[in-house]
């Protein structure tokens, strides 16, 4: 058994006595970090320059900083309450301070969105790599010490671990890290229990041996980290509509975490419990001439066989798609069953269920490995044993279990045979981040239930390549894999992870892996949704670019692009064939300067004009197109709830409007000229004000911010509800 401590301090000296002051540390991304060991090993490293401490990890997540004192009134309190006590990891804040010691290296491989831009150790120290790629990288660069954090049931010898939120590094790295200790290599594995932590079971179940050292007590329980809902525009409505349109009933769901990938889920739930409504809003949106070819590999009706997730992130909206009855279709880990189905078998069965194992390749003698799978998943009864080649109902007469012999086969469908397949997931996936209340239901689903979530390693969610390739492919029909990018050129390149520059937005995580996949699946789509413009310190740009020097994916693994304004399809397609698509969904006051770009390069014919059913792509067809359904309750600003108050929510629109309109030295004039100006203001604000501690401004800076604030109040002021029709 492991050792058992309830001290951090205690914990990571006996990792030093172990293995000196050269520590190289691997941590999950995101919630799986143990904030606590990791913040104890950069202390002692701070004060220590003999210990040379390198960290690697990925997506490691500060709280929310304010921007300008005016905004802190509203994020202060805002962060205070909805992120509790997390505890940041305190080598990230100093990457951003730019404090880190000479002595300590932090390396990571996905950077929290934004948050490092001109941070230079994060970016000296950024590792490109495909999320697929990642395990195989650490142990060559020297790692020592592993920590996680984990979910845990019961103690001592009756202690069950699991991996909780991140399985997806792990679960692959494991097998490494066991060859390398019989070889004789010493590496230290650390966990840190966490009470927060949903105890996720399947590959995440972890055998508490493996761990040297468990750090457990409830002191360490700090708030896990818990990103509040985004708001959701005319413009992530739109292309959350628009993809869903692409979704096949009875197919495969890759989808991310933001504000598309929440559009996206929710124009999924509206197809699905409202169609007209809908449909009707495609409509509105001018979405049928453009998409029609395309969305005919997808659907426009309810999803009578529901969907499969296979999905790197398991994001909260695939929560809501399960409570929906939306993902529903249910994979299993037995390959001659995935044949059945495929073929036509439903999960309630007959007789004929085993006429179709013969035919989809099982026996026709089942061995026990066969067998055991096939009761697990139900085809078999409970209490059904194996034993030399035979089958029988606990205490029942011995059958020959072999599938050819008709006589036999028919023994076991009487004596034998289940009636519903069992232990199947609608969903796989590597790791999970998400708002406070998709952990509490994680936490408190029924056990058969959340069993239906596969927690894995990405080298399995996120490739097709292994031993169990036609598993995976048979499990994933008809996937449409849905990212986003922040730009994407005329000839299809996309750009999701990083600038011109070289400074890294991001990381590529897994889009490669799953763009590659797309083109190897029968029947798969890789569908990347990007804004059509960008909108910095007042002045807008078009996100659809002639050319950029920097491609995450290149043009050659081009697909299907969903702006706003529709739908492109680029697979298959010649160069002028793909500038006249992504022209289409281009916005309309940036589409002849696009076009002129390429036919200055040769690549579209002179004499080329873009139709006149795609020169409307402006904000205001999308406004006009969903404002009579926002009217009736569709289309809100938080379709999922948000832990925002109704002031807040008014706030945080008042402050976008302020920030969008003082840039630059005219507007900004006019802006506080315009406030200034304004009378005392009136009792309609007085519940905001009060929030943003300006009811009773002191001094003129403070009465300036009150009445820049009711001017941003006023400006925005809006029908929408907070949260769902």
């Amino acid at each position: 058994m492991p050792e058992i401590l309830d001290d951090v301090g205690n914990c990571v000296e006996a990792v030093l006595r172990r293995v000196g002051p050269r520590i190289v540390l691997a941590l999950p991304l995101g919630i799986g970090k143990p904030s606590p060991i990791a913040n104890e090993f950069y202390r002692r490293a701070q004060r220590d320059p003999a210990i040379d401490l390198t960290i690697i990890t990925a997506l490691s997540l500060l709280k929310p900083v304010a921007r300008s004192a005016l905004e802190q009134r509203l994020v202060g309190p805002l962060v205070e309450r909805v992120f509790g006590s997390y505890l940041e990891p305190e080598y990230a804040r100093a990457m951003r301070a730019g404090t880190v010691p000479a002595n300590v290296r932090i390396i990571e491989f996905y950077l929290a969105p934004g948050a490092f831009l001109g941070a230079a150790h994060a970016q000296r120290n950024y590792l490109s790599a495909n999320y697929t790629q990642v395990a195989r990288e650490l142990l060559p660069r020297g790692v020592n010490v592993i920590a996680h954090l984990v979910a845990r049931r019961g103690a001592g010898g009756q202690m069950q671990l699991s991996l909780g939120s991140n399985p997806d590094i792990t679960a692959d790295l494991l097998p490494q890290v066991e060859a390398a200790r019989r070889a004789g290599r010493d590496i230290v594995m650390l966990a840190e229990t966490h009470a927060q932590m949903p105890f996720m079971g399947g590959h995440a179940l972890v055998d508490p041996q493996m761990f040297d050292f468990v750090l457990d007590h409830p002191r360490y329980d700090y708030d896990l980290y818990a990103p509040p809902n985004a708001a959701l525009g005319d413009v992530d409505h739109a292309i959350g509509l628009h993809a869903s349109a692409l979704v096949r009933d009875g197919g495969t769901l890759q989808v991310g975490i933001g504000e598309l990938g929440d559009a996206l889920v929710y124009a999924l739930l509206l197809r699905h419990q409202q169609t007209a409504a809908w449909r009707g809003a495609l409509a509105a949106l001018g979405a049928g001439a453009a998409s029609g070819a395309v969305a005919a590999g997808g659907g426009d009706g309810a999803f009578v066989r529901g969907l499969f997730a296979c999905s790197e992130m398991f994001v909260d909206g695939l929560l809501e798609l399960y409570r929906a009855g939306i993902l529903r279709r249910r994979a299993y880990d037995c390959l001659v069953l995935e044949r059945a189905l495929r073929a036509g078998q439903t999960e309630r069965f007959g007789a004929s269920m085993l006429d179709a194992l013969l035919a989809a390749g099982a026996g026709p003698e089942l061995d026990e490995d066969t067998f055991t799978r096939l009761r697990c998943h139900g085809v078999f009864r409970e209490g059904t044993e194996f034993r030399g080649g035979r089958v029988r109902m606990r205490g029942g007469e011995w059958i020959a279990a072999d599938l050819g012999d008709a006589r036999a086969r028919r023994q076991m469908a009487e004596e034998c045979l289940g009636r519903e397949l069992r232990n199947g997931q609608v969903l796989h996936a590597g790791f999970f981040l998400g708002p406070r209340g998709f952990y509490a239901a994680l936490r408190e689903l029924p056990e058969d239930q959340r069993a239906q979530f596969g927690m894995r390693g990405v080298g399995y969610v996120n490739q097709l390549y292994g031993e169990d390739q036609e598993l995976r492919v048979l499990q994933r029909r008809d996937m449409r894999c849905i990212n986003t990018a922040m730009m994407v050129t005329l000839l299809g390149a996309a750009v999701s992870d990083a600038l011109e520059s070289g400074q890294v937005v991001s990381g590529v995580g897994g889009q490669y892996d799953f763009a590659a996949m797309a083109h190897a699946l029968p029947g798969a789509r890789f569908i990347l949704c990007v804004r059509a413009t960008r909108t910095h310190q007042g002045r807008t740009t078009s996100n659809i670019r002639w050319n950029y020097a920097h491609a995450t994916l290149p043009r050659h693994l081009r697909d299907i692009v969903v702006t706003e304004y529709g739908i492109a399809d680029l697979r298959g397609r010649t160069d002028e064939e793909v500038i006249v698509a992504m022209l289409n969904v281009a916005d309309s006051r940036f589409q002849e300067e696009l076009l002129a770009r390429a036919q200055a390069a040769g690549k579209i014919g002179a004499d080329y004009r873009i139709p006149p059913q795609f020169r409307d792509n402006l904000p205001g067809r999308l406004a006009r197109g969903l404002g009579a359904l926002r009217a009736r309750g569709f289309f809100s600003e938080y379709p999922f709830g948000t832990d925002l108050t109704a002031e807040e929510v008014a706030l945080a629109r008042a402050l976008r409007f302020l920030e969008a309109h003082t840039h630059g030295g005219p507007a900004r004039a006019r802006l506080l000229a315009a406030a200034l100006l304004r009378g005392t203001p009136g009792k309609p604000h007085a519940a905001a004000l009060q929030r943003m501690g300006l009811a009773q401004p002191r001094g003129l800076a403070e009465r300036l911010q009150q009445r820049l604030v009711v001017l941003g109040l006023e400006a925005t002021a809006q029908t929408r509800a907070p949260a769902s029709a």
